[in-house]
Parts: structure tokens; sequence; C-alpha cells
């Protein structure tokens, strides 16, 4: 049958189970929104209040599902505010279709009124762009993009379609989506041979998860790796959940902010396997002495990520499950009892710590995770308040962590927390943010408001940009350049003039109370926390050292660093 080009888009999002798009409507691209006008019923439009929510809510959609998030986007600045979203998407592996719509192909190439080359842009920060110029086109690309986001190491695919393609018309025939099968074409047996022969050997063995376990839905399988290996269990920020972090084994987070038996275990260890991760410099600290005692076992999705930042010993090249189903099939138990017995002690002696006086974020994470039971949907900006977040909470399982790991974006969280509560209506789904970051894009909270989306917003509100002082404080003699935000915004008043609830904390006792009410809430809810602008997050590596050099504030005090 014949359809317009803009019916064409709808019924290819309908065949790839799309049942939720997030954007922002303009005149390029009004022929696909008319279309959606009539399909209401069928795909759910969240109106944004600004493009990059948009890109934001459909990262935090398939962060929190595993399937591929929709947003749109107008030509000209439609599009381009749609880029930070897509680079978010893009640096934490994560499958996204963004689709705009340009000038109609006669004005094409003339600086036409809101015309921008949106696709030649995004090619940095995309799998791949495409621009439909012809509306034959449009099926087999929108088809594509589905496929190349969620084939090997996702990610976002751009799809630009000029805005005479969305009303001429060409003939349409349902499809269905093609199975997408993980990647073991590359899995070579002499390196899995290799890698049971150094597990084999190995007398202090540590296991570092990536955000690649979490994409490959490999919890099962890492599970039953760690038990037939024997071995301590760290993360990074991205792999959070992968593994239970109330599991005996699990040691905490690695890195600048990790914990210190993690950081101190992995300076020690004699072999060190890796499941999806990339070596980021938060990880590794000096790269010259990262692990340098240990043999290193990497196992990753994309070959482009061996031997990138830090040289290994041995790669395979596969999807993380499927990599971990084959080792668990040929390994013999494993047994460390002696190791493991020097690293649970070593995490006994070195729990995370933090001031008890007062009201802080690390008070507020735990007693969130107390009250929630550690099922809670937990999204984060970018910052002291994010460390703090993926130290304090308790995941239990894969994509209860939302947050900006490889961009590092100030603003992500709250149009992210929209994804996941649309997601996952069910679920409690909490954006924990600084003040600075919430400035970056509050007005997503008229959004949930004017979509009844119930998430809450939970400020630590130190009225400083508090990860960007805290170094000022430790390496650059107290020069607080530009990072005070004592000023008068209100983000209270601010969130009710939206259409929110909203509560301030000023201490402890009030903690409690307030999230309970909040999560019995129904609505959309700010909680404004203040804390000290001069708390810290501890432990902490300083940039460019060792990860066993790690300090907290007692070792500061003592003139250790």
């Amino acid at each position: 049958m014949q359809l317009t080009g803009s019916q064409i888009v709808v019924e290819c999002l309908k065949e790839q189970g799309v049942d939720t798009v997030f954007g922002y409507p303009g005149g390029a691209i009004l022929n696909i929104y008319d279309e959606l006008y009539r399909h209401q019923d069928e795909i759910r439009h969240i109106l944004t209040s600004h493009e990059q929510g948009a890109a934001h809510a459909a990262d935090g959609y398939a962060r929190a599902t595993g399937k591929v998030g929709v947003c749109m986007a107008t030509s000209g600045p439609g599009a381009t505010n749609l880029v930070t979203g897509i680079a978010t998407a893009y640096l934490d592996s994560v499958p996204m279709v963004a689709i705009t719509c340009n000038v109609g192909l006669p004005l094409l190439g003339k600086d036409s009124f809101q015309e921008i080359d949106i696709a030649g842009v995004t090619m940095p920060i995309t799998k791949h762009s495409f621009i439909v110029k012809n509306v034959e086109e449009l099926a087999p690309t929108l088809r594509r993009a589905f496929t190349v986001a969620m084939t090997g190491r996702r990610g976002p695919v751009l799809v630009d379609i000029v805005k005479s393609a969305t009303s001429d018309l060409a003939d349409y025939e349902k499809v269905e989506p093609q199975e997408i099968s993980r990647s073991t074409d590359k899995v070579e047996e002499e390196s899995i041979q290799e890698a049971i022969r150094l597990l084999q050997k190995a007398k202090k063995p540590i296991i570092f998860v990536g955000g690649g376990a979490v994409s490959s839905e490999a919890g099962k399988e890492l599970y039953e790796f760690v038990q037939k290996v024997d071995a301590p269990v760290t993360d990074s920020l991205m792999g959070k959940g992968a593994y239970p972090g109330t599991d005996e084994k699990y040691i905490g987070m690695l890195g600048m902010h990790g914990t210190k038996t993690a950081n101190l275990s992995l300076a020690e260890s004699d072999l060190l396997i890796v499941l999806g991760a990339r070596f980021s410099d938060r990880v590794t600290g000096n790269t010259e002495t990262f692990a340098k005692k240990a043999k290193i076992i990497q196992i990753d999705v994309d070959e482009a990520e061996i031997n990138k930042n830090i040289m290994v010993d041995v790669s395979i090249i596969g999807d993380v499950k499927a990599v971990l189903t084959i080792l668990n099939n040929r390994l013999e138990q494993l047994y460390h009892k002696e190791w493991m017995d020097k690293v649970m002690a070593r995490k006994d002696a070195l729990p995370l710590n933090y001031n008890p006086e007062g009201l802080t974020g690390p008070y507020i994470v735990e007693k969130l995770n107390e009250i929630t039971e550690g099922e809670a949907i937990v999204v984060t900006e970018v910052g002291q308040h994010q460390m703090w977040a993926a130290q304090y909470y308790k995941y239990k399982r894969p994509r209860q962590l939302l947050t900006s790991g490889g961009l590092g974006t100030m603003g992500y969280g709250l149009g992210a927390a929209l994804g996941a509560k649309t997601a996952c209506p069910k679920q409690t789904v909490v954006n924990i943010a600084g003040d600075g970051c919430f400035r970056m894009n509050m007005n997503e909270m008229a959004t949930a408001a004017r979509s009844n989306i119930p998430v809450i917003e939970l400020i630590f509100n130190n009225h400083v940009l508090g990860m960007v002082r805290q170094w000022q404080t430790l390496f650059y003699g107290k020069r607080y350049s530009h990072t005070v935000l004592n000023d008068g915004v209100d983000f209270v008043k601010l969130a009710e003039a939206m259409g929110a609830k909203a509560y301030r904390i000023t201490k402890k006792e009030e903690v409690e109370p307030v999230l309970k009410e909040a999560i019995a809430a129904g609505v959309p809810v700010l909680i404004d926390c203040i804390i000290d602008s001069d708390d810290k997050v501890f432990p902490m590596v300083a940039p460019g050292k060792n990860l066993d050099d790690a300090f907290d504030e007692k070792d500061l005090k003592a003139g250790k660093q």
C-alpha cells in the first residue's frame, strides 16, 4: 500500500515495538507530528521543555529497559539541541534513535531558514548518521537505524529526513524486525584457552565489571563466573548493579573515588579479569603503574577498546554474556581462600565513612537505600552527589543506576529520570542532583508536572559547584574561581511554580519522613536538601596518581597526602 513518509515513520516505529517517544515539534517535522496525533493511542509522545531533555529522556528510557530510546526534533536549533544528549548516549554505549527533519529537498544546501547539516554535526558522536532525501529510502533506513543501535557495542543513531520526504508517497509493507544475535564471531578458541590457563594459575584474581556487562544482560552469568573463580568483584560507575552490591564478594567501586579495598587489592592482585570496561582515566589513575603485578584478561564486544588505554595479556572479542557462558561451561571450580580472607579483612578494616554530624549527602543516600530497600531506580547528575550515589546506594541488579559516566553531562539526570519513570511506572525513580546541575535543565520539572510523571528530584544543595570546589580546595590553594552559587534562587518555590510538590530539608531528622512522603505522593516531587559547601567525596586518588595512593579525610589530617 502507498503511504506518506510521515505515515511510514510511524508505522516503522510501531514495527520496532516503540511505545514512547520524547520530543519537541517544529516546522520541518510537522508532518510527522500530525501523524503522531493520529496514533496517540499507540505511541505516547512526551513533550519535554527542551530538546536536550528529550534526548536525555530517550537515553534514560533505554538504560532502564535495554530497548532503543527514541527522541525527535525539528531542523536547525531543534536538531542541534539534541547533540549533548546524543553525545552522552554515545560515550556510554546507549541505544538510541534520534529522528530529526530538515528543510525540503529543493532548499537543502542553500542556508535556508533553520537548516543545519545535523548528520555531519553528529557523525563523530553516533554509530551512524543517515540523511534521507527520498521517501523510498525511508523505511529501510529507519529499520537499519534500529538494528545498528542494538548491534555489537550499542549506541545512538541519527536519522535526518528532509521535509519533502515526509509528505511524498511510497509503497510500504510491514516487516518484522530482525533478531539481533549476540556477537561471538570474533571469539577465538586460543584466547579462551589462554584465559582459562591464566585463571587456573592465578593466586590473587580480581574481577572488574564495566557497563558492557549491564548492556549484555550478563548478570546471571557474571554471578556464576564470580562463584567459580572465587574472586572479589569491583566495578566501574557504569557497571553498577551488574554484580549485586549487597553480596559479600563485592568490594566497592574502583578508581578515583573507589574504595580503598578495591584500589589496594587491585594493586596487589596477580590477575585482573575485565568484563565490558574500557579503562577510563577515572578508573586507572596512573596508567604506568595500573595493575602492574597482574596479568590482564579483557573481554569486550568492541575490538577498538583492546590495548587502547592499557595493554592486556589476553583479549576475548565478543558479547560479555556469550563469552561468560563459554567460560562457565569450561571452567572448573577454583578456590582462593587465603586471598579472599585477606581482601575481606581489608574490606572490614577500611569501610567507607563520612562525618556523622549534620546533614550530608552520604547520610541521605543511605537513608534512601534503607527506605526503598535498595529497589529504586537511581538517576544522577554529575559531581559529588553522583559519587555518593555510587558509593552508598546498594544496587542489587543491572539498570538501577542511570548516570552520565563518559561525557559527565551536568543536566542529564532529570530528563533521564523522566524516561526511566515512563518506562518503569511501577518503580520508584529518584534523580539525585547537585544545585549546579539542577540549574542546567530544571525546566524539565515542568515536563514532569505537565505529563504527571511522578519522579523525585533530590537536590543536594551546597550552594557551590561541589566537585569543582573540592578540586579547588585540594589542588588550587582554595581559590574558588566562579564556583559559588549562593544567590537568591528558591528551588522549592520554583518547583511549586512549575506544578510540582516541594520540600526543604535542613536536618537529619527530616530526611526519613520527607522521603517516605515523597515516595507515597504519586506526583512529581522536589526535595531541596541543604548541605555544607565543604563536604567532600572520599576516598580520592589525585589525578595521575597511583590507585594505592588513595586518601581520605583522616589521611589529609595526618599529612599523608
